[in-house]
């Protein structure tokens, strides 16, 4: 019996140009497309999905929408509450790949940004793996991660000479600034607070990247924080949802000063 294959392919943040060539290469022969649907406030992002597909495979395909199991947004167990989720996913992208990929053909997924950045496909692709349910082979294809795209759209690098670039999410970063760091990405930032912070660091915020409605605030955090939060919030009600990154920077010399001290 020929393998299924599955392909995890990156696509950028939202603009159709930022896919590679690898990425189309890989879109070309695809049978069947599989979209975890997270319902109507996100359905604009899979229209994006739908369109990269109807431009790049050229073949009869279909595309297959599971939906997306409900999780907890504020549990009091963050990792377990993460895991049964994962768990849930595995069990309906597995029941999908059962009943609409046959032997020998090809699936994709299609990524938002980079699959190996902030992203659970890979976690839960290796869930049902490891259950020997519904084998497959997997080939993963990176992607422009929203990381690079903030950084270019506000024409700055992410790193100081020969400084260091810490990513992380908004709920670590919520305890406060990370010792020593001097350049922290912030990702999965469901509600920013700046208060905790030092007012003197450099905040360079985008939000939709890459697409039409992209919008972009840096400064200083104590002149430009309220103005995030602001712009933050009346995108997230006309939009309904919101995705949104942020570079936070330490003056050099403050860096230092805080190492030596230590």
């Amino acid at each position: 019996m020929q393998d299924r294959q599955i392909r995890v392919i990156g696509i950028g943040t939202g603009d159709p140009e930022h896919l590679t060539l690898q990425a189309v290469r890989a879109l070309a022969d695809v049978d069947a497309v599989f979209v975890l649907d997270k319902r109507a406030e996100t359905a604009d992002l899979v229209e994006i999905r739908r369109r990269i597909c109807a431009a790049h495979i050229r073949k009869p395909h279909r595309v297959v929408t599971v939906e997306d199991p409900p999780r907890e947004r504020r549990p009091a167990d963050y990792g377990r509450t993460v895991e049964a989720w994962h768990a849930a996913r595995a069990e309906r992208l597995e029941a999908a790949f059962a009943a609409h990929l046959g032997a020998g053909e090809v699936g994709a997924i299609l990524a938002w940004g980079d699959p190996a950045l902030y992203d659970s496909v890979l976690r839960i692709l290796d869930h049902i793996l490891a259950r020997g349910r519904v084998p497959f082979r997997r080939l993963v294809v990176p992607g422009l991660s929203s990381v690079q795209v903030l950084a270019a759209r506000h024409g700055v690098p992410l790193n100081g000479i020969g400084g260091s670039v810490l990513i992380t999410t908004g709920r670590r970063l919520a305890a406060g600034w990370p010792a020593e760091a001097e350049s922290v990405v912030v990702m999965l930032d469901g509600d920013p607070t700046f208060a905790h912070l030092d007012p003197d660091l450099t905040i360079y915020w985008g939000a939709y990247l890459g697409s039409p409605d992209e919008i972009l605030v840096s400064g200083r955090l104590s002149d430009a924080g309220d103005e995030i939060r602001r712009v933050r919030a009346e995108a997230r009600a006309r939009h309904g949802w919101i995705m949104d990154i942020y570079l936070l920077r330490r003056d050099r010399a403050a860096t230092d000063s805080a190492g030596a001290a230590g």
